[in-house]
């Protein structure tokens, strides 16, 4: 889950105008896909 949060940070990073790598609306669906799979992996454990 903390992988999702520094994509939620790069993501503000790119709405302050400097994007890096994937613009931040890929970088919050990239923050999404992680955090279901925190879930998921929670879950299953």
């Amino acid at each position: 889950m903390g992988t999702a949060a520094v994509s939620v940070v790069l993501a503000g990073v790119g709405y302050l105008g400097s994007d890096i790598w994937l613009a931040s609306t890929q970088w919050l669906l990239v923050a999404a896909v992680l955090a279901l799979f925190g879930v998921y992996s929670k879950q299953s454990a």
